[in-house]
Order: C-alpha cells, then structure tokens, then sequence
C-alpha cells in the first residue's frame, strides 16, 4: 500500500489571479469576461464592449421606433383626424387610436426584442436617462455612465439618419406637445412615465431573481404601457437620444426641447429614489425562501475582499504530518502580485449593482464580529455554519493522524478525509 497521501482541499480552490486569467488570452482576443478586478488593458476592453453595444442597441431600437411612427404618421395629415360632439355640444377632436395603439407598440415590441439581443452584452439601457437611474443606484460607475450616455446620444443621431434616408418622404417622428398641454404638464407626463420604466428595470432587470432572463419582455412591456398615455400628449419621447436624434438631423428644434431631457431625468430621479428607499427598508425579507436562495447564489462574486481573503489548505509533509496552509491570492497593500488592480465592471446588466454590493460587504466586514450574526442581503445565513462544520473536519484529521501513528495505519487521513468530505451545499 502506498504511503503517499494526496493533498486535501478544505475549501473550495482560490480564484485565479486576474492578470493570469488575463495573460493566456491574447489582446486580441475579444472574448467577454467579467472579472472584478484586472489589467488596464481588460478593463478598457469592457469599457469598448459596452460602449459599442450601447450604440449599435441603440441605433437598431430606435431605427423600428421610427420607421413604426412615420408609418403610423403617414396615414393621416393629423392623428386627430376624426370629430365628434364633446359634453358642451361643440365640435371635439378624437385621436386615431389605431395609430396611436401602433406607435405605442412599435416602442414596446422593438425594445423587447433588442434589449434581449444586447442584454448579456451592454445592459440593453438604449436611454441615457436609464444609464443616469442606474447611475444613481450605484450598477455602474461614472465613467462607465458617461461613456453609455454618449454612445446612446450618437446612437439616436445615427438611427434617425438611417431611417431618413431609408423611407421616401418627410420623417415624421419628432415629439411635439399636444395643443393644450402646457410645458409644465408635458414635463410631469415625461417624468413620471420615465419613471415606470426606470421602476420595471430596477426591479426586474437590476434585482436578480429566477425571472431575471426574461426581464426584457416586461420591460417592454412597461414602455407600451407609458407609450399609450403619453405618445398623445407629448410624443411619447421618455428618451432624450430618441427626440434629441431626429431634432439633429432635421435641423430643427422645439423651444422646449429641453423637458425631453429633464423630464427622463427627473422620472429617474424619483425611481431610483424610490428603489433606495425600500432597500434602505430591506424589502428582502418579505421574500419567500426560494428566492432569498437565489439571491445567496447570485451574491456569490468576486470582490476585493473575497479575493484578499485566506484559503484554508490541509496537506501532509514528507513525514506524513498534516499541515495546515493559508494561501491569500493577493498581496497586501491591495494589489495583484506585482500589478496595479483596476476596476472591471461587467458588461451587462448580469454584473449590474456588482460594485455596490462589494462596498457593502466590506462595510460589513469593518463592522465587527457584534454584526456578524445579522441576516442582509448580503451576507449568506450559513456562512458560520460551515466554518464551524471545518473546524470539526480538521480536528478529525488531526485525530485520525495521531491515531494512524499509534496504530501503524498510514492511509487514516485519507479514510477520515473520505468519511467527512464536504457536500456541494457545504463547500465554501
């Protein structure tokens, strides 16, 4: 029988260094990868990633947004082309709600579509009032917002260029107000119809959850909602690119071409607001069980702390002894060995809150142990249960050691090892 004793991982095997994981791809090399930190080099990449995806999203949901419009437009002079005696007995104009029912949903089923095709690559936001609101709830940093913001503007521009010269005639798809509606009421129609689909993203979208693969339907689902109320009233814009895009190209712009930027904004505003509001109130613990499960599973990421943290290692020296090692995968001063970390956010929204939720843990950690034993939503209920669960395996191992030498057995480690080997649910 050999004596040779294999070494026993305690702990699951530590992440791999980020510059490592990044030096067996070439530059080259434009597979996606969402690591928390690495070389300046992957961080721009996912920075372009995005970046283009926002732009080509954008261009190719806004090019069906307006070729529905100008078809819609185009069957009428007017969309109030039909009218009929209002309450007064005076003659009232009706809106075509063929039409407008056709342009809500040319906004609803394009969104759909190319956000599901973009989702796993930039997010699919394709508004940059949506980049702010997940701006202010901390899913991206300011330069990543930035960087969307403008590839989403000159996606606008781009897709209002390529519809105009693919369909003959005027393109009629700016957004005007209603005569009658003043600019304070296209305003407030603006923010809180933003606001609905800021909501619909934050929860469905944002918040990960067993659904969070077919958020996009009620995503856009929630942009025909808000289609339907305010495409009548103000043109339905709750898109600054959507608006600002065809101004551009047709050189013309309304003197309140501004509330088509505040509004969004402000519908934004008072989204994430809300949003901060009921996780300051921890709404996750009305969750039901399966989906505070999930959840565990989905805050399982990589963060500077998890990466800086020891892993526990039982191995036998020569003479057969156990020993006990703590491997840390970084340096101290918080670098990777010998290279400067940089931040690397993911380029979807399945890395969304990624960089919020590590802030979180680490304040957490710097707490101290009288907070450990607090449930968040950030911290995983049987974290101390399986530490205890190793302590017990080690002292076995340390027993079954002892024991091997008195009885002359050399495969007692192995055997104990065997015997209390960690279950899939139990490994760190």
């Amino acid at each position: 029988m050999s004596t040779a004793t294999p070494t026993t991982r305690v702990t699951s095997p530590p992440l791999q260094d980020p510059v490592e994981r990044a030096s067996m791809h070439s530059l080259l090399n434009f597979k996606i990868r969402k690591p928390s930190y690495g070389p300046r080099h992957l961080a721009l990449k996912n920075h372009a990633v995005a970046a283009i995806g926002e732009f080509v999203g954008t261009c190719l949901f806004l090019i069906f947004v307006f070729g529905g419009t100008n078809v819609a437009n185009m069957a009428v002079s007017d969309v109030n082309s039909t009218a009929n005696s209002n309450q007064t007995g005076s003659t009232a104009a009706l809106p075509n709600t063929s039409n407008l029912l056709y342009i809500a949903f040319s906004f609803g089923i394009s969104l759909t579509v190319v956000a599901w095709c973009f989702y796993r690559v930039s997010g699919g936001l394709f508004n940059p009032a949506i980049t702010l609101g997940m701006f202010l709830v901390g899913a991206m940093s300011p330069v990543r917002a930035v960087i969307l913001a403008f590839s989403q503007i000159l996606g606008g521009i781009t897709g209002a260029a390529i519809t105009e010269a693919l369909l003959p005639g005027n393109l009629m798809v700016r957004t005007t107000l209603k005569t009658g509606i003043s600019v304070v009421r296209g305003l407030f129609i603006e923010m809180f119809m933003t606001a609905l689909l800021m909501l619909a993203i934050l929860l469905l979208a944002t918040e990960k959850h067993s659904g969070t693969f077919l958020a996009p339907l009620p995503i856009g689902l929630a942009l025909f909602c808000s289609e339907l109320v305010s495409v009548y009233y103000t043109g339905g814009s709750l898109n600054p690119a959507r608006t600002f895009g065809p101004c551009v190209v047709q050189h013309k712009f309304e003197s309140y071409h501004w509330l088509y930027w505040v509004g969004p904004a402000l519908g934004a505003l008072v989204a994430s607001g809300f949003y901060h509001l009921i996780k300051y109130l921890e709404y996750e613990t009305v969750l039901s069980e399966d989906d505070e499960d999930e959840e565990d599973e989905e805050e399982q990421v990589a963060s500077p702390q998890q990466a800086d943290a020891p892993v526990l290692q039982i191995a036998t020296d020569a003479a057969g002894a156990p020993v006990v090692q703590a491997v840390t995968q970084m340096a101290a001063g918080g670098k990777v060995k010998g290279h400067q970390r940089y931040v690397i956010e993911g380029t979807g929204l399945a890395a969304a809150l990624l960089q919020r939720m590590a802030t979180e843990q680490h304040q957490q950690h710097r707490t101290g142990p009288h907070n450990r034993g607090r449930q968040t939503p950030f911290t995983n209920p049987a974290y101390d249960q399986r530490f205890e669960r190793l302590e017990g395996i080690m002292s076995k191992l340390l027993d079954a050691v002892e024991q091997g030498r008195a009885g002359g057995s050399s495969a007692s480690v192995a055997t104990t090892a065997a015997e209390h080997s960690l279950s899939a649910e139990e490994k760190v």
